[in-house]
């Protein structure tokens, strides 16, 4: 069942009692403003440095500056006071006048919906959630049949109202909406497809149907996606289950996200590594020697400063890229481990560079059996550069796989 994206209206009355009068979001950086849509989404792709000034900075501003009084939820973790005092401490740092924990926890049945929670929820700016398991704040949050626990319900309405919200790894996940990924390695999600449900076994490649908090529904989204080699687990569950657009979000990293949902919906990315955007509109999936394959798969890999216009699936370049000059020579030889960390992000740069070279490949590790990943430079293909000579980003680069 497709849970609603909005507040039942027994739950919004229920928070309203339980807070009183809600204070005006810190969107912006007077958080006695108003605003007339959703609070900005910061999509970050996991590891975030606390030395990141970048995303924490812009976050603490979005929440209010010296006013921002910045929730932390860390129901995900295994630790989760020690993870959210961790966090609170950083955002401090960078200015917030406060960053309270919200005690709601997967170990603590009840907690969810407990109304003091609730009541502290609806007095914030801002909120700011943790990494660790996504399905954890599932559990904690969101009941049985899919409506809102009270606390979200009550950082719902901030973040309907213009209150910003953040979440880092597990905490970016669960913003998700229909479909989220639960868990899965690449090379098993190929081989084996998807399944509804979440399973404690990286072989299995899962996803909740529901979604999780449905904050963030114009792709499926994906975290540490290059550092773990996670474009083979998007690119079968966005194929098996009707999507035509990943968001693959790399480490220390984030997309933020404004209008959510609306027809100004924009991203931008700032951080030090890069989103993939991924756009399965003109895939074609069959088999091929009795597994699984996918071609037409178009990439887009874009660095601080790009941006990204969802209903024109149009990227606008930051004003510190330029178009990248390819060096004569040819591709790099094929990695043999195309899912490892950093490989298939590495052997795309290294592609845009070579321009000897129009198509390379890579092979999974795994043989039973090895799929080949196949990148091809098409003639809507482009290469950038930032302040060095080699390309740092690319738009229009075609992904197949196949068995072979």
């Amino acid at each position: 069942m497709t849970r609603p994206r909005f507040l039942p209206l027994l739950t919004t009355l229920l928070v309203a009692a339980v807070a009183g009068a809600l204070p005006p979001s810190g969107a912006s950086a007077q958080p006695g403003g108003t605003n007339a849509g959703p609070g900005a989404i910061m999509l970050i792709g996991g590891a975030l440095d606390d030395d990141n000034s970048a995303v924490y900075g812009e976050f603490v501003r979005r929440a209010g500056g010296a006013q921002a009084r910045i929730g932390v939820l860390s129901a995900s973790s295994a630790t989760p006071h020690w993870s959210a005092n961790q966090v609170g401490k950083v955002l401090e740092r960078y200015g917030a006048a406060e960053a309270t924990w919200i005690p709601v926890t997967a170990k603590r049945d009840g907690s969810g919906d407990d109304p003091s929670h609730a009541a502290l929820a609806a007095s914030m700016t801002g909120f700011f959630f943790t990494g660790g398991d996504q399905f954890r704040y599932v559990q904690s949050m969101i009941h049985a049949d899919g409506t809102d626990g009270t606390v979200l319900a009550a950082i719902r309405q901030r973040f309907l109202a213009g209150a910003p919200v953040a979440g880092t790894s597990a905490g970016m996940q669960i913003f998700a909406g229909p479909h989220m990924i639960t868990g899965g390695l690449s090379y098993y999600g190929v081989r084996d497809g998807s399944r509804p449900g979440y399973f404690d076994d990286d072989q299995i490649l899962g996803h909740w149907p529901a979604g999780g908090f449905n904050f963030f529904t114009s792709g499926l989204v994906d975290t540490h996606f290059d550092a773990r080699g996670r474009t083979g687990r998007s690119i079968r569950l966005a194929a098996d289950t009707g999507h035509d657009r990943v968001y693959g979000v790399g480490e220390d990293t984030a997309m933020i996200v404004t209008g959510a949902g609306t027809s100004s919906e924009t991203a931008r990315v700032v951080g030090t590594n890069g989103v993939s955007v991924l756009d399965l509109r003109s895939s074609e999936v069959s088999q091929a020697d009795g597994h699984w394959a996918i071609s037409g798969v178009r990439w887009s890999y874009l660095t601080d400063g790009d941006s990204y216009d969802p209903g024109q699936w149009q990227v606008t370049k930051g004003a510190g890229s330029a178009p990248a000059t390819p060096t004569s020579r040819q591709a790099a030889p094929p990695t043999t481990d195309v899912f490892g960390p950093y490989a298939l992000r590495d052997a795309a740069l290294d592609l845009a560079d070579a321009g000897l070279a129009t198509s390379t490949t890579g092979t999974t590790a795994e043989l039973t059996p090895r799929f080949v990943v196949n990148l091809t430079k098409g003639s809507a293909f482009r290469a950038y550069r930032v302040e060095t000579a080699s390309p740092a980003s690319f738009t229009d680069l075609t992904v197949s796989v196949h068995a072979g």
